[in-house]
Protein backbone atom coordinates (compact mmCIF):
# COMPACT_ATOMS: atom_id res chain seq x y z
CA UNK A 1 0.00 0.00 0.00
CA UNK A 2 1.20 3.50 -0.82
CA UNK A 3 2.05 5.70 2.17
CA UNK A 4 -0.62 8.11 3.33
CA UNK A 5 -0.10 11.81 2.65
CA UNK A 6 -1.73 13.94 5.33
CA UNK A 7 -3.45 17.08 4.15
CA UNK A 8 -4.44 19.92 6.46
CA UNK A 9 -7.90 20.51 7.90
CA UNK A 10 -10.51 23.21 7.48
CA UNK A 11 -8.73 26.52 7.71
CA UNK A 12 -11.76 28.70 8.31
CA UNK A 13 -12.81 27.24 11.66
CA UNK A 14 -9.21 26.84 12.77
CA UNK A 15 -8.79 30.61 12.41
CA UNK A 16 -11.18 31.12 15.31
CA UNK A 17 -8.59 29.68 17.67
CA UNK A 18 -6.15 32.44 16.70
CA UNK A 19 -8.36 35.46 17.08
CA UNK A 20 -9.84 35.78 13.59
CA UNK A 21 -13.65 35.86 13.81
CA UNK A 22 -15.68 34.39 10.99
CA UNK A 23 -18.33 36.64 9.50
CA UNK A 24 -20.41 36.58 6.39
CA UNK A 25 -20.05 37.34 3.58
CA UNK A 26 -16.25 37.57 3.86
CA UNK A 27 -15.84 34.20 5.59
CA UNK A 28 -12.15 33.22 5.82
CA UNK A 29 -11.07 36.06 3.51
CA UNK A 30 -11.77 38.42 6.39
CA UNK A 31 -8.76 37.00 8.21
CA UNK A 32 -6.47 37.89 5.31
CA UNK A 33 -7.63 41.47 5.49
CA UNK A 34 -7.81 41.94 9.26
CA UNK A 35 -5.88 39.12 10.98
CA UNK A 36 -3.17 37.76 8.67
CA UNK A 37 -1.13 36.57 11.63
CA UNK A 38 -3.98 34.18 12.48
CA UNK A 39 -3.77 32.65 9.00
CA UNK A 40 -0.09 31.82 9.40
CA UNK A 41 -0.70 30.51 12.92
CA UNK A 42 -3.43 28.20 11.65
CA UNK A 43 -1.13 26.85 8.92
CA UNK A 44 1.52 26.29 11.56
CA UNK A 45 -0.94 24.42 13.79
CA UNK A 46 -1.77 21.99 11.01
CA UNK A 47 1.91 21.38 10.24
CA UNK A 48 2.63 20.75 13.90
CA UNK A 49 -0.28 18.31 13.98
CA UNK A 50 1.31 16.28 11.19
CA UNK A 51 0.08 17.71 7.91
CA UNK A 52 2.58 17.87 5.07
CA UNK A 53 0.59 20.31 2.93
CA UNK A 54 -0.76 23.80 3.62
CA UNK A 55 -3.73 24.86 1.51
CA UNK A 56 -3.73 28.60 0.85
CA UNK A 57 -6.44 30.73 2.40
CA UNK A 58 -7.88 31.77 -0.95
CA UNK A 59 -11.15 29.84 -0.81
CA UNK A 60 -13.18 32.98 -0.08
CA UNK A 61 -11.08 35.40 -2.12
CA UNK A 62 -13.80 35.67 -4.76
CA UNK A 63 -16.43 38.33 -5.52
CA UNK A 64 -19.13 36.07 -4.05
CA UNK A 65 -17.57 36.65 -0.63
CA UNK A 66 -15.65 39.93 -0.73
CA UNK A 67 -17.68 41.78 -3.36
CA UNK A 68 -16.86 42.64 -6.96
CA UNK A 69 -15.34 46.05 -6.25
CA UNK A 70 -13.05 44.81 -3.50
CA UNK A 71 -12.04 41.81 -5.57
CA UNK A 72 -11.14 44.06 -8.51
CA UNK A 73 -9.08 46.28 -6.24
CA UNK A 74 -7.46 43.74 -3.93
CA UNK A 75 -8.06 40.21 -5.24
CA UNK A 76 -4.57 39.57 -6.62
CA UNK A 77 -2.88 41.16 -3.61
CA UNK A 78 -4.92 39.05 -1.20
CA UNK A 79 -4.07 35.90 -3.16
CA UNK A 80 -0.40 36.86 -3.05
CA UNK A 81 -0.64 37.41 0.71
CA UNK A 82 -2.34 34.05 1.22
CA UNK A 83 0.40 32.36 -0.76
CA UNK A 84 3.17 34.08 1.19
CA UNK A 85 1.63 33.19 4.56
CA UNK A 86 1.35 29.51 3.62
CA UNK A 87 4.89 29.47 2.22
CA UNK A 88 6.30 31.14 5.34
CA UNK A 89 4.72 28.43 7.48
CA UNK A 90 5.90 25.65 5.16
CA UNK A 91 9.53 26.80 5.26
CA UNK A 92 9.77 25.70 8.89
CA UNK A 93 8.92 22.07 8.08
CA UNK A 94 11.06 19.76 5.99
CA UNK A 95 9.26 18.46 2.92
CA UNK A 96 6.19 20.64 3.46
CA UNK A 97 4.33 21.78 0.36
CA UNK A 98 1.86 24.53 -0.42
CA UNK A 99 -1.33 23.84 -2.38
CA UNK A 100 -2.88 26.81 -4.13
CA UNK A 101 -6.61 26.71 -3.44
CA UNK A 102 -8.67 27.35 -6.57
CA UNK A 103 -12.21 27.60 -5.17
CA UNK A 104 -15.68 27.65 -6.71
CA UNK A 105 -15.43 31.02 -8.41
CA UNK A 106 -19.15 31.79 -8.36
CA UNK A 107 -20.19 30.32 -5.00
CA UNK A 108 -19.91 26.94 -3.32
CA UNK A 109 -22.54 24.23 -3.95
CA UNK A 110 -24.09 26.32 -6.75
CA UNK A 111 -23.40 24.44 -9.99
CA UNK A 112 -26.37 26.02 -11.75
CA UNK A 113 -25.04 29.50 -10.98
CA UNK A 114 -21.57 28.88 -12.36
CA UNK A 115 -20.65 31.33 -15.14
CA UNK A 116 -17.73 30.00 -17.20
CA UNK A 117 -16.69 33.41 -18.48
CA UNK A 118 -16.83 35.14 -15.11
CA UNK A 119 -15.28 32.10 -13.44
CA UNK A 120 -12.29 32.10 -15.77
CA UNK A 121 -11.71 35.80 -15.15
CA UNK A 122 -11.87 35.40 -11.37
CA UNK A 123 -9.58 32.40 -11.36
CA UNK A 124 -6.99 34.16 -13.51
CA UNK A 125 -6.59 36.76 -10.76
CA UNK A 126 -6.05 34.10 -8.10
CA UNK A 127 -3.55 32.24 -10.26
CA UNK A 128 -1.48 35.37 -10.83
CA UNK A 129 -1.32 36.07 -7.12
CA UNK A 130 -0.57 32.50 -6.05
CA UNK A 131 1.86 31.34 -8.73
CA UNK A 132 5.11 32.50 -7.05
CA UNK A 133 4.29 30.68 -3.82
CA UNK A 134 2.65 27.31 -4.47
CA UNK A 135 3.93 23.83 -5.28
CA UNK A 136 0.68 22.48 -6.70
CA UNK A 137 -2.81 23.59 -7.64
CA UNK A 138 -5.86 22.31 -5.77
CA UNK A 139 -9.14 22.88 -7.58
CA UNK A 140 -11.45 22.18 -4.65
CA UNK A 141 -15.13 21.79 -3.90
CA UNK A 142 -15.92 21.44 -7.58
CA UNK A 143 -19.67 20.81 -7.81
CA UNK A 144 -19.96 20.19 -11.56
CA UNK A 145 -17.93 19.07 -14.53
CA UNK A 146 -18.12 22.53 -16.08
CA UNK A 147 -16.80 24.17 -12.92
CA UNK A 148 -13.92 21.69 -12.74
CA UNK A 149 -13.12 22.08 -16.43
CA UNK A 150 -12.91 25.88 -16.29
CA UNK A 151 -10.88 25.78 -13.09
CA UNK A 152 -8.41 23.30 -14.56
CA UNK A 153 -8.02 25.44 -17.66
CA UNK A 154 -7.08 28.40 -15.47
CA UNK A 155 -3.73 26.69 -14.82
CA UNK A 156 -3.27 25.03 -18.20
CA UNK A 157 0.38 25.25 -19.17
CA UNK A 158 1.55 25.63 -15.57
CA UNK A 159 4.58 23.63 -14.53
CA UNK A 160 2.87 22.80 -11.23
CA UNK A 161 0.79 19.63 -10.69
CA UNK A 162 -2.99 19.92 -10.63
CA UNK A 163 -5.23 18.09 -8.17
CA UNK A 164 -9.00 18.22 -8.64
CA UNK A 165 -11.35 17.70 -5.70
CA UNK A 166 -15.09 17.27 -6.15
CA UNK A 167 -17.91 17.97 -3.71
CA UNK A 168 -20.50 15.20 -3.50
CA UNK A 169 -24.23 15.26 -3.01
CA UNK A 170 -25.01 14.57 0.66
CA UNK A 171 -27.18 11.43 0.57
CA UNK A 172 -25.97 9.51 3.63
CA UNK A 173 -29.23 7.62 4.14
CA UNK A 174 -29.78 6.39 0.59
CA UNK A 175 -27.60 3.35 -0.01
CA UNK A 176 -29.27 2.73 -3.36
CA UNK A 177 -28.15 6.03 -4.84
CA UNK A 178 -24.78 6.10 -6.56
CA UNK A 179 -22.39 8.82 -5.38
CA UNK A 180 -22.64 11.92 -7.54
CA UNK A 181 -21.47 15.51 -7.68
CA UNK A 182 -23.78 18.20 -6.39
CA UNK A 183 -24.76 18.79 -10.01
CA UNK A 184 -25.98 15.19 -10.24
CA UNK A 185 -23.16 14.21 -12.60
CA UNK A 186 -21.52 10.90 -11.85
CA UNK A 187 -18.21 10.12 -10.18
CA UNK A 188 -17.20 8.24 -13.33
CA UNK A 189 -17.75 11.40 -15.38
CA UNK A 190 -15.80 13.44 -12.84
CA UNK A 191 -12.86 11.04 -12.97
CA UNK A 192 -12.86 11.10 -16.77
CA UNK A 193 -12.92 14.90 -16.76
CA UNK A 194 -10.05 15.08 -14.28
CA UNK A 195 -7.93 12.74 -16.38
CA UNK A 196 -8.72 14.70 -19.51
CA UNK A 197 -7.51 17.87 -17.83
CA UNK A 198 -4.24 16.27 -16.75
CA UNK A 199 -4.97 16.06 -13.03
CA UNK A 200 -2.35 14.19 -11.01
CA UNK A 201 -4.78 13.37 -8.19
CA UNK A 202 -8.55 13.07 -7.77
CA UNK A 203 -10.12 13.91 -4.43
CA UNK A 204 -13.50 14.41 -2.77
CA UNK A 205 -14.11 17.16 -0.22
CA UNK A 206 -16.61 19.39 1.57
CA UNK A 207 -19.22 16.65 1.90
CA UNK A 208 -20.24 14.41 4.78
CA UNK A 209 -17.95 11.52 5.75
CA UNK A 210 -20.82 9.12 5.15
CA UNK A 211 -20.85 9.67 1.37
CA UNK A 212 -17.13 9.40 0.68
CA UNK A 213 -16.35 5.67 0.74
CA UNK A 214 -18.38 4.68 -2.32
CA UNK A 215 -16.93 7.59 -4.30
CA UNK A 216 -13.39 6.49 -3.40
CA UNK A 217 -14.16 2.92 -4.48
CA UNK A 218 -15.55 4.09 -7.83
CA UNK A 219 -12.69 6.49 -8.47
CA UNK A 220 -9.99 4.00 -7.50
CA UNK A 221 -11.45 1.38 -9.85
CA UNK A 222 -11.49 3.85 -12.75
CA UNK A 223 -8.08 5.43 -12.28
CA UNK A 224 -4.58 4.25 -13.19
CA UNK A 225 -2.61 3.07 -10.17
CA UNK A 226 -0.27 6.07 -10.48
CA UNK A 227 -3.09 8.55 -9.77
CA UNK A 228 -3.84 8.90 -6.05
CA UNK A 229 -7.33 9.32 -4.64
CA UNK A 230 -8.00 11.55 -1.65
CA UNK A 231 -10.70 12.59 0.80
CA UNK A 232 -11.15 15.54 3.12
CA UNK A 233 -14.69 15.59 4.47
CA UNK A 234 -16.47 18.36 6.36
CA UNK A 235 -18.23 18.29 9.71
CA UNK A 236 -21.50 19.83 8.52
CA UNK A 237 -24.88 18.15 8.55
CA UNK A 238 -26.35 17.25 5.17
CA UNK A 239 -26.67 20.19 2.81
CA UNK A 240 -29.52 20.08 0.30
CA UNK A 241 -28.87 20.18 -3.39
CA UNK A 242 -30.25 23.72 -3.61
CA UNK A 243 -28.42 25.15 -0.59
CA UNK A 244 -25.38 27.32 -1.06
CA UNK A 245 -22.48 26.91 1.31
CA UNK A 246 -21.52 29.80 3.58
CA UNK A 247 -24.88 31.55 3.48
CA UNK A 248 -24.76 31.35 7.26
CA UNK A 249 -22.25 30.06 9.78
CA UNK A 250 -23.26 26.41 9.61
CA UNK A 251 -23.32 24.36 12.78
CA UNK A 252 -20.61 21.77 13.30
CA UNK A 253 -21.55 18.19 14.18
CA UNK A 254 -20.57 17.20 17.70
CA UNK A 255 -20.23 13.51 16.80
CA UNK A 256 -17.18 14.01 14.57
CA UNK A 257 -14.54 13.98 17.27
CA UNK A 258 -10.94 13.32 16.30
CA UNK A 259 -11.40 9.63 17.20
CA UNK A 260 -14.64 9.17 15.27
CA UNK A 261 -13.34 11.06 12.24
CA UNK A 262 -10.28 8.82 12.22
CA UNK A 263 -12.55 5.77 12.05
CA UNK A 264 -14.08 7.19 8.90
CA UNK A 265 -10.64 7.71 7.39
CA UNK A 266 -9.84 4.04 8.05
CA UNK A 267 -12.67 3.14 5.67
CA UNK A 268 -11.42 5.52 2.99
CA UNK A 269 -7.90 4.18 3.24
CA UNK A 270 -9.22 0.62 2.98
CA UNK A 271 -11.09 1.68 -0.17
CA UNK A 272 -7.89 3.00 -1.72
CA UNK A 273 -7.48 6.63 -0.62
CA UNK A 274 -3.92 7.77 0.07
CA UNK A 275 -4.47 11.55 0.47
CA UNK A 276 -6.34 12.18 3.71
CA UNK A 277 -7.28 15.38 5.54
CA UNK A 278 -10.28 17.44 6.56
CA UNK A 279 -12.47 20.29 5.39
CA UNK A 280 -14.80 22.65 7.27
CA UNK A 281 -14.91 21.88 10.99
CA UNK A 282 -12.04 19.39 10.94
CA UNK A 283 -9.30 21.01 12.99
CA UNK A 284 -5.73 20.49 14.04
CA UNK A 285 -6.75 18.01 16.75
CA UNK A 286 -8.32 15.83 14.06
CA UNK A 287 -5.17 16.00 11.94
CA UNK A 288 -3.07 15.04 14.96
CA UNK A 289 -5.27 11.97 15.44
CA UNK A 290 -4.86 11.09 11.76
CA UNK A 291 -1.11 11.46 12.09
CA UNK A 292 -1.10 9.09 15.05
CA UNK A 293 -3.08 6.54 13.03
CA UNK A 294 -1.75 6.98 9.49
CA UNK A 295 1.45 8.99 9.85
Amino acid sequence: MSPITLLDGGLSRELLAYGAPLRQPEWSAGALMDHPQAVQAAHEAFFLAGSSIATTNTYAVVPYHIGAARFAERGQALADLAGRLARDAARKHSGARVAGSLPPACGSYLPRDFDPVAGARILSVLVRGLTPHVDLWLAETMSSLDEARVTARAVAGSDKPLWISFSLRDDPGDDRRAPALRSGESVAEAVALAMGQGAEAVLFNCSMPEVMEKAVTEARAALPARIPVGVYANAFTARGEDGAANEVLAAIRDDLTPDSYTRWTDRWVAAGATLIGGCCGIGAAHIAALHARHG
